[in-house]
C-alpha cells in the first residue's frame, strides 16, 4: 500500500492539500486516528491515578513561567555548574550555527561515524543531512527514528516518530534499505532493528543525544527514553554532544520530579519513562559538549501573546488528542513540530510560509485540557488566524452605524465574501423573528436537497464530514409543543 513519502524538508505546501493526501489513503488515516485515540485514552487513565494532577499541572506551569522570566540569570547559572562538573557550553544563535559547531567538534576529534538518539532540535536544525554532505554518518538509534530515516521521511510526531506507518510498511523498509530476511511481526523486525544497531553503537566514534530538561542549579542534563538507546549512546563513544534549546531549563533538581511525573503520563500513557539518564559531565576518559540554541526562542520570548509556547516539554498530548492532527497527520503540517503546537511556533517564525496552520483547527480546545503546562493552545491559535486579518482589517473603514447598511462590504475591500456573510449573519442574528424564519428556511432546504451542501463554497468544508440529519422543527417550536402537552 502507498504511503505518503516526503523529502526531510519539504517545501510547503497549504495543509488541507497535503492532508488531502494522507486522507486518500482512508484505511492508514482510520488506523492513525484510532492508535492516537487510544493513546490519549491511556493518558487520562493514568492521570485519573493521581488525585494532584491539575496541581502538577497548574506547578509545572508556574515552574515554567518563572524559569522564562529568569531565563538569562538561569543561562549562566547552568553553564557555571556544567562546566564546573566538567563539561564544555556552547551557544547557538541559529540553526546554521548549531550545525557548524556540532560539525567542528566531530570534525577535530576526527569522527565519521556517530549514533544519535531521538532528538526534534537537531530536526529542526537539519543536523543529519548537513553532516551526511560533510561525510559523517549519522544513525538513528530511537526506532522510530531509524524506521523514517531509512525511509528518507521527516518523523512525523515528535514522540512516535513512525505512528503513520505499520507493520508491513516497516518490514518491507527494512527489507529494501537493511536486506533483512521476511519479517511478519512486530517483535521479529524489532529483534533485526537490536542486532543492526548493536553493530553501529560499537563502531560509533560520537554520540549525539537530545535534552528533555537542564538543571540550572545542578548543571546536570536529563535525556528521557523507552529503549535505552541515549544511554548507550553516550555509555560507548568517547564524545557525547548534547543538543538542546534553552527552554529547557528547570530551576532546581527538586522541580525535576513535577516535570517526570507530567511527561511519560501526557506522552504515552505510562507513569515514567523506562530510563531517565542524569548526566553531570562527562564519563570518565570521555567528553560532554553541550550546545545551547536560541534559533528564534529568544523573539518568541518577547511575544506578548504567545510566549507562553515556550513551556512546552514536547509530551506530543496536543497532538494525540486533536481532531485535525489524528484524520490528516503529522506530515501535513510540513513543519518539525506539527500538531497544535507546531501550528503556533511555525507560523511565529516563518509567517507566510506556514500561514495555513492556525487554521488547521476546530478550536475545540481539547489540545489546551491535555497540555501539561497548561499553555493556552486553542487560545494562541485563534490570536494568530487574527493577526493574519489585522492588514485587511486595518484597510476597511469602519462598519456605519446603520444595520442594514453593515451588509455592503466597502468597494475593494479585502475578503469581501466573507465580509459580506459575516454582515449577512449579524443581520439575521440581530432579529428573533429573521432567526426563526432563516432556521426553518434552512432545515426545510437541508431536507429537501441534501446534495446542496456539497456544492458551491461550502464543499470545501462538507466533503470531508458527515452532516447529521436536520430536524423538521426546530428547539423552540418542540418546546412549545411540549409544553401544550403539559397543559
Amino acid at each position: 500500500m502507498s504511503t505518503v513519502r516526503l523529502p526531510l524538508h519539504a517545501p510547503q505546501l497549504e495543509h488541507r492539500e497535503q492532508a488531502r493526501r494522507f486522507l486518500a489513503d482512508g484505511e492508514r488515516a482510520a488506523f492513525h486516528d484510532a492508535a492516537l485515540w487510544q493513546i490519549r485514552g491511556r493518558r487520562d487513565q493514568r492521570a485519573a491515578e493521581l488525585p494532584e494532577w491539575e496541581q502538577l499541572r497548574e506547578l509545572a506551569a508556574q515552574i515554567k513561567a518563572h524559569t522564562l522570566a529568569e531565563l538569562p540569570d538561569y543561562l549562566e547559572q547552568f553553564e557555571a555548574n556544567a562546566r564546573r562538573h566538567g563539561a564544555h557550553v556552547h551557544f547557538a544563535g541559529d540553526a546554521a550555527e548549531h550545525n557548524r559547531i556540532v560539525h567542528e567538534l566531530l570534525s577535530s576529534h576526527g569522527v565519521t561515524r556517530v549514533v544519535k538518539s531521538k532528538s526534534m532540535l537537531t530536526e529542526e536544525c537539519g543536523l543529519n543531512p548537513y553532516l551526511e554532505r560533510r561525510g559523517v554518518e549519522v544513525v538513528d538509534t530511537d526506532l522510530g527514528e531509524l524506521i523514517v530515516q531509512l525511509r528518507r521521511e521527516p518523523p512525523s510526531h515528535i514522540v512516535m516518530p513512525a505512528i503513520h506507518l505499520r507493520v508491513g510498511d516497516v518490514e518491507r523498509t527494512f527489507r529494501e534499505a537493511l536486506g533483512a530476511p521476511a519479517l511478519g511481526d512486530a517483535q521479529s523486525l524489532t529483534e533485526f532493528a537490536r542486532g543492526h544497531l548493536r553493530a553501529k553503537f560499537l563502531a560509533a566514534q560520537a554520540g549525539i543525544t537530545g535534552v528533555n530538561f537542564a538543571i540550572a542549579e545542578t548543571g546536570g542534563i536529563v535525556v528521557c527514553t523507552n529503549e535505552g538507546n541515549a544511554d548507550l549512546g553516550t555509555s560507548l563513544p568517547p564524545l557525547h554532544i548534547a543538543c538542546m534549546g534553552l527552554e529547557k531549563l528547570v530551576p532546581r533538581a527538586a522541580d525535576l520530579g513535577v516535570f517526570l511525573r507530567l511527561l511519560a503520563r501526557s506522552a504515552t500513557g505510562q507513569a515514567i519513562t523506562a530510563y531517565s539518564a542524569h548526566m553531570h559531565g562527562p564519563r570518565p576518559g570521555g567528553e560532554l559538549h553541550i550546545v545551547i540554541v536560541d534559533n528564534g526562542r529568544s523573539a518568541l520570548r518577547g511575544e506578548r501573546a504567545h510566549h507562553g509556547a515556550l513551556r512546552c516539554i514536547r509530551c506530543g498530548a496536543c497532538m494525540n488528542t486533536c481532531p485535525v492532527f489524528r484524520r490528516s497527520g503529522g506530515h501535513s503540517y510540513a513543519t518539525t513540530v506539527p500538531g497544535p503546537i507546531g501550528s503556533i511556533l511555525a507560523p511565529l517564525r516563518e509567517p507566510q510560509r506556514h500561514r495555513s496552520l492556525p487554521h488547521a483547527c476546530t478550536l475545540c480546545g481539547s489540545c489546551t485540557a491535555v497540555c501539561p503546562v497548561k499553555i493556552d493552545l486553542h487560545e494562541q491559535l485563534l490570536a494568530l488566524r487574527q493577526r493574519q486579518l489585522e492588514p485587511a482589517m486595518a484597510s476597511s473603514p469602519p462598519s456605519p452605524a446603520e444595520p442594514g447598511a453593515a451588509l455592503v462590504p466597502a468597494p475593494g475591500s479585502a475578503h469581501r465574501g466573507e465580509q459580506l456573510a459575516s454582515a449577512l449573519i449579524g443581520w439575521v442574528l440581530r432579529s428573533p423573528w429573521r432567526l426563526a424564519r432563516a432556521g426553518a428556511l434552512l432545515r426545510w432546504l437541508g431536507r429537501t436537497f441534501p446534495a446542496l451542501s456539497h456544492r458551491g463554497p461550502l464543499r470545501r468544508w462538507t466533503d470531508t464530514r458527515q452532516l447529521p440529519p436536520l430536524p423538521a422543527r426546530s428547539f423552540h417550536q418542540r418546546h412549545a409543543a411540549r409544553q401544550r402537552g403539559r397543559s
